[in-house]
């Protein structure tokens, strides 16, 4: 296939399932169709095509949201779909973001029967997230209490260094201590932001993705 055919584009969508959606369909509204893509890089390819008698219309793009506990609860998935005219594109048991492309000419211009249906991708996703949020904050919570993880770090940087009167020590004596030791306090203060930046995304995604949902429901009534 020529490379003019193909259309690679780097996006990043945080939450929000029908901007992404919306977003791919643009590219095949132009008379392009999603080919692949890269979950991980979030690279994703288009190729051209051509309105064809076996495919007279376009090959619009629908997002699920759903994660499965083994692969045969997922081809089983995959297969409701394909029997109903929608090809699955990417995605992978575990990722969540579930694509799927029509290809029937008879099949339903959406893969939902109603919005309200359709809107439950979102609590799918908060339920999921706000689980491993509570996983592991007592994760957190037991590093704390046992002293294994420092948390005042977080807000009082001195800590991060363990020379004993480092603090006290003044001229070249402080100098050479502070700078023999700054790798390894950067290295602890850094396990400490991460290890929290990670738990508290996890509850960032799940409470704005069940504020969509919320929203998307609210819009029915």
């Amino acid at each position: 296939m020529s490379e003019k055919n193909i259309i690679a584009k780097h996006k990043i969508f945080l939450i929000n399932l029908d901007k992404e959606e919306k977003w791919i369909n643009s590219f095949v509204e132009r008379g392009y169709r999603l080919n692949k893509i890269n979950l991980f890089t979030c690279r994703y390819e288009f190729v051209k095509c051509e309105q064809t008698a076996q495919m007279p219309f376009l090959p619009e793009v629908r997002m699920d949201y759903r994660i499965f506990k083994n692969n045969e609860k997922f081809k089983e998935y995959i297969t409701m779909f394909e029997d109903s005219g929608w090809r699955h594109v990417a995605g992978t048991k575990s990722s969540g973001a579930q694509y799927f492309e029509r290809l029937a000419a008879e099949a339903t211009h959406d893969i939902f029967s109603d919005k309200y249906s359709k809107a439950a991708r979102y609590k799918r996703m908060s339920d999921y997230w706000m689980a491993l949020f509570f996983a592991f904050l007592p994760i957190m919570v037991a590093f704390y209490v046992t002293g294994l993880f420092d948390f005042s770090v977080l807000y009082n940087w001195k800590n991060l260094y363990l020379t004993p009167g480092l603090w006290e020590m003044t001229g070249g004596e402080f100098w050479r201590a502070f700078l023999f030791e700054t790798p390894f306090a950067v290295m602890r203060g850094c396990a400490a932001y991460f290890y929290l930046a990670i738990v508290l995304s996890y509850a960032y995604v799940g409470i704005r993705a069940w504020y969509s949902y919320k929203k998307e429901i609210k819009k029915q009534g």
